[in-house]
């Protein structure tokens, strides 16, 4: 450790932007069921920020700017959900938020938001495998989850710990720049 070592209480919120506010909090809160605690209009007509409940004393807040420039999956976003094409998104770029759910609660959230007319990927149950994927759950599944999209093409996902982590899950070098 450094002497700049912080302390925090974990994540205080993350901003995203979108394209329409009314639209978000019909999804956010109405859909998802996360509370709107906080609204803000900025000054002079620069837009909006408004804070949603996520649980855990976490917040998931976004920004309507009037004239922010369009989406740019692939380069500012997850271009497409997992299971269904590319991953990466640009260095910088966010590439998706993870919500902390019940892991027993994946199969029945994942069919709310189908019979809501939400596309998702099946239930993914990761493990340690070659690739990273288990058809049941299993002593070596650590994390049960379901991606989906929200209104603007943030990728989302609901994730549910089924592992409590020790030294041993911390066995990878980290990769530098250039490295295949």
């Amino acid at each position: 450790m450094t002497d700049l070592a912080l302390k925090t209480n974990g994540l205080n919120h993350l901003a995203l932007v979108c394209s329409d506010m009314a639209r978000t909090v019909e999804f956010y809160e109405g859909l998802l069921g996360f509370p709107l605690v906080k609204t803000i209009e900025l000054p002079v007509g620069m837009g909006q920020h408004f804070f949603f409940d996520i649980g855990g004393g976490d917040h998931l807040a976004f920004f309507w700017f009037p004239d922010a420039p369009a989406a740019a999956p692939g380069v500012a976003s997850a271009p497409s959900l997992p299971d269904r094409g590319d991953l990466p998104s640009a260095v910088g770029s966010m590439n998706h938020v993870a919500f902390d759910v019940d892991a027993d609660l994946i199969e029945e959230y994942r069919q709310r938001l189908v019979d809501a007319g939400i596309e998702c990927t099946e239930v993914w149950n990761h493990d340690n495998s070659e690739y990273g994927l288990s058809p049941t759950v299993t002593d070596d599944v650590f994390v049960r989850s379901v991606y989906f999209f929200g209104p603007d093409g943030v990728l989302l996902e609901l994730a549910g710990w089924t592992a409590t982590f020790g030294p041993d899950d911390v066995s990878h070098p980290p990769k530098r720049a250039g490295e295949a």
